[in-house]
């Protein structure tokens, strides 16, 4: 496998950045679609668009990382870190969501009763 440059790693660490953002904002409209009381498809579509993109970023992440193992002189560069922090804080984002469209849509099917 060939080794990823400083230079590719840093495309990389943007194109993570990026697909992070775009998941982050989907969450941030599924969460604003629930608390309107929109249609559960319209949520559920935002979340799955969300968890789509952070796919995406994750997918380029363990391609860069794979890339790294053989190397004896591991490069890494700060935005690559800054990038892998962002993933994981917005994965953790994502699962919060999750929980809370979930607990908001029990609570509604409870007063709906």
């Amino acid at each position: 496998m060939k080794k990823a440059t400083p230079e590719e790693l840093n495309n990389a660490a943007m194109q993570m950045i990026l697909y992070a953002g775009n998941s982050r904002n989907m969450i941030n409209e599924a969460l604003r679609a629930t608390e309107n009381g929109d249609e559960r498809d319209c949520v559920d579509a935002k979340m799955k668009e969300a968890k789509d993109e952070i796919t995406k970023a994750h997918k380029i992440q363990t391609d860069m990382i794979q890339s790294t193992i053989e190397d004896d002189e591991l490069q890494t560069t700060l935005l690559f870190t800054h990038a892998q922090d962002t993933l994981m804080t917005i994965y953790s984002e994502l699962n919060m969501a999750t929980h809370m469209i979930k607990m908001c849509r029990m609570l509604e099917d409870k007063v709906n009763k």
